[in-house]
């Protein structure tokens, strides 16, 4: 499978003065670092990469030092061995540790959200409170649970998969057609474009449906009443991929689960409206004592 290379795809890449090439727990990560303050652990989703940040890292990097991989097998970052949610995590555990930035506060987009409460209730990277962006926190109900997991195994050995996917997305808008259809959000033509550029690669489709076929979320489902510190649940009302409903019964089961429905917004909520994310984030972390004061 062709992974996507920094001199094409990477070329003009969101942020890109704050990339650099880190060896950590037996992966080659492109991670962005930037600004100054406490640190603040940025996880994409599923299929994403950093260029998911491009608008809210710098607008959070006013106030923290943020630091954002792209997670194993997507992006510039190398694939990792099996792509569960503790290997993710315990890798990213690893990087951090390597990069000398643990974090306080951990923000994660969908699966990345998963990733993050993962680490928290394993005691990896130890954050203090923890941000889910439309997450993908429960498992899908019924048969639905056990199929799609399967269904991503088989495509996932099968090698033809990836290409055939990336072939479809070379077809003209088809990436921004299946961006508006599967996350109910319209983001920028900039944006699509940095999409479409991973999409077309068989290496980044590899590498997430390697995460896809690994992924089991019923030790989180169990693990989420013991998970006793600050979690902020933002998620768009217009999400098509995860139901703001799954917010919802995270918030309850969780022993301080805060939430916040944003309207007419979709599972690209963060992509759409940065500045309001950023400055939700930023009140959180002073309510949790991460930051002193709000800035205005």
């Amino acid at each position: 499978m062709a992974a996507p290379r920094w001199d094409r795809e990477g070329r003009d890449w969101p942020n890109a003065a704050a990339s650099r090439f880190v060896v950590a727990g037996g992966l080659k990560w492109h991670v962005q670092v930037m600004g100054q303050g406490p640190v603040v652990l940025l996880l994409h989703g599923t299929g994403a990469a950093t260029h998911s940040w491009r608008d809210l890292m710098p607008l959070l990097a006013e106030r923290f030092t943020v630091v954002a991989p792209d997670l194993p097998g997507h992006g510039f970052t190398s694939a990792i061995g099996r792509a569960s949610p503790v290997n993710v995590a315990t890798a990213l555990a690893a990087l951090v540790d390597t990069l000398g930035l643990p974090p306080v506060l951990t923000v994660g987009h969908s699966a990345g959200a998963a990733i993050a409460l993962t680490m928290a209730d394993k005691g990896l990277a130890r954050p203090r409170a923890v941000v889910s962006l439309g997450g993908a926190l429960l498992p899908f109900p019924g048969m639905a649970g056990k199929l799609f997991p399967t269904m991503a195994r088989v495509m996932f050995v099968n090698p033809l998969t990836p290409e055939l996917f990336a072939m479809r997305t070379r077809r003209p808008g088809e990436v921004a057609s299946f961006l508006k259809r599967s996350t109910g959000s319209v983001i920028d033509a900039h944006g699509v474009a940095l999409y479409e550029r991973l999409l077309r690669t068989s290496g980044h489709l590899g590498g997430a449906l390697a995460l896809m076929a690994n992924w089991d979320l019923h030790p989180l489902e169990a693990a989420l009443p013991r998970i006793a510190l600050p979690v902020l649940l933002l998620h768009g009302a217009r999400d098509t991929t995860i139901p703001p409903a799954t917010s919802r019964t995270v918030a309850g089961r969780l022993p301080d689960g805060r939430l916040n429905i944003l309207p007419d917004l979709g599972h690209l909520a963060h992509e759409e409206a940065p500045a309001q994310h950023a400055a939700l984030i930023v009140d959180f972390a002073v309510a949790c004592g991460l930051l002193a004061t709000a800035k205005r």
